[in-house]
């Protein structure tokens, strides 16, 4: 299957500019797109120093929406917006006070590939940091989604009135020049051994692709000293039992190891304790994001060099550590760590004395059933045409959620998020749209502010939707509570609430 491979390259014109992003394109260009791609053949896509966020966000979507392997080379600068204090992707017009109108928010790369396949998106980043940026991320990490794979660096601030050459990305692209591409991890690898001293205090971005579900679980491989870390076998304490994996095990599959370890026993449940298996993986957002994703990138000094002191600081942990005795909890923070602990099977026939009740539908069976990641099922429906089914999964999870969370909990939320984006795959843009507005009205109900990122997408979305639908009666109903969002919750791009009214005038006086 084709590949496709996305050159973005991006940071202002001006006093703001960190780095010379676009030099790196022409280096990027001399390597055939098979070889940038690691298939037989691809599609190139470029994007140099663009302008305005919404022609990003439209390259963003035509390349998330491509079925094979995707590579993403993102080159550029992170800054802060002032009010929300988010990272996004400086642009060309891009200045410290415009950050929000003419940047890129961060999160809508992690939300555009969201629902592709698990390891089918690889992006490989080369990031300068601004002063704001680079002190968020001691304290957060940039969550690029749960189910791509991350290779890349963030370097600090350069010093004043310096601006800085993308070293890491350039020396990807002469390393592909050759016309072999090894594997993301070694290729990532070669290039801090390259790099040397000129890698001494970068966060190193190593985020290794997740199993699919077609087959095994692909082994992982020893990173270079200055990537990351090696992995360290995990013990389970006496009296916890290790969550289960969010993937299912294949048959002959191994699970991911540090390099020399020894294979990972099965883990057993110590009698009188039962696990509490995930129903779902957390989504983007949530308050417990997957910690392979999202745990902070730990600053790490090259080979030779002696660490600065403060990638000798501690991080904080992703929830606090659970006693002895407890049982995890089902808030869905599963682990991808060195050893995959494994749950005994339940018995197939009922204990005596327990009568079992009528087989329940096949979607809430499937909503409830932790063997599979549930997004893996909505995907493979939605890519071979089975619409209906894949809303109907959707809405099983989301009413799983609702009762074990509350309808205004973030995991119900985003499994409505994720019907709305069925119902635009569909081709249903009202439904879409209404489904959006109900999200953000759930949202405002539970008290989130109107300028809250999951507030202010939720009525981008549905206006959005809202102009994609022909049914001028169905234009009409869906309009006007669309306006009177819109009047609490005004977006980023000016003149939107006045956009609804005059669509909406329009409509009332045309005939139907």
């Amino acid at each position: 299957m084709p590949g496709t491979v996305l050159l973005l390259a991006a940071s202002p014109v001006g006093k703001s500019r960190l780095v010379d992003a676009a030099s790196v394109l022409p280096v990027l260009a001399a390597v055939p797109p098979a070889v940038l791609s690691g298939t037989e053949t691809a599609n190139v896509v470029e994007l140099a120093d663009p302008l305005e966020p919404q022609a990003v966000l439209t390259r963003l979507r035509a390349v998330a929406a491509t079925p094979g392997p995707l590579t993403v080379f993102v080159t550029g600068q992170l800054a802060l917006d002032r009010r929300q204090h988010l990272p996004h992707l400086a642009l060309a017009r891009t200045t410290p006070a415009t950050v929000r109108y003419t940047a890129l928010p961060w999160q809508w790369i992690r939300e555009e590939f969201r629902l592709r396949s698990p390891g089918s998106t690889t992006l490989v980043l080369d990031l300068h940091a601004d002063g704001d940026s680079w002190g968020w991320l001691r304290t957060h990490a940039l969550d690029c989604g749960r189910n791509n794979a991350v290779f890349g660096r963030i370097a600090p601030p350069p010093s004043r009135r310096t601006v800085a050459a993308p070293a890491y990305m350039k020396t990807i692209a002469t390393i592909l020049r050759s016309g072999w591409r090894p594997p993301v991890e070694q290729l990532h690898q070669q290039a801090f051994t390259r790099l040397g001293p000129d890698a001494y205090g970068d966060v190193v971005l190593t985020v290794p692709p997740l199993p699919t579900p077609a087959g095994p679980a692909p082994g992982y491989q020893t990173p270079h000293p200055a990537a990351t870390a090696p992995a360290q076998p995990m013990t389970a304490p006496a009296g916890v039992v290790p969550e289960p994996s969010s993937w299912p095990e294949q048959p002959g599959s191994q699970a991911p190891h540090p390099a020399a370890a020894a294979p990972a026993q099965p883990v057993t449940a110590p009698a009188g304790v039962v696990p509490e298996p995930s129903s779902w993986p957390e989504q983007p957002g949530s308050q417990a994001p997957h910690p392979a994703v999202a745990a902070p990138a730990q600053p790490v000094a090259a080979p030779g060099l002696p660490p600065r002191p403060e990638q000798l600081r501690p991080q904080a942990p992703d929830r606090a550590p659970q006693p002895a005795g407890a049982v995890p909890s089902s808030s869905g923070d599963l682990q991808r760590s060195g050893v995959y602990g494994t749950v005994p099977p339940m018995p197939v026939a009922p204990p005596v004395g327990v009568v079992l009740g009528p087989p329940r539908p096949q979607a809430e069976v499937a909503a409830s059933s932790p063997a599979q990641d549930p997004h893996v099922q909505v995907t493979v429906a939605v890519q071979a045409g089975r619409h209906q089914e894949a809303d109907t999964l959707a809405a099983a999870h989301e009413q799983t959620a609702a009762r074990a969370h509350g309808p205004a909990s973030e995991q119900a939320l985003h499994w409505s998020e994720v019907r709305a984006d069925l119902a635009m795959f569909a081709r249903d843009s009202a439904r879409s749209c209404r489904i959006w507005l109900t999200v953000a009205e759930t949202r405002l109900a539970a008290g989130q502010a109107p300028d809250s990122p999951g507030v202010e997408k939720a009525v981008d979305r549905a206006h959005h939707q809202w102009g994609q639908v022909r049914d001028k009666s169905r234009a009409q109903e869906l309009g006007a509570p669309l306006a009177q969002l819109r009047a609490r919750v005004p977006g980023r791009r000016p003149g939107a609430l006045e956009n609804v009214r005059k669509q909406l005038r329009e409509l009332q006086a045309t005939p139907f």
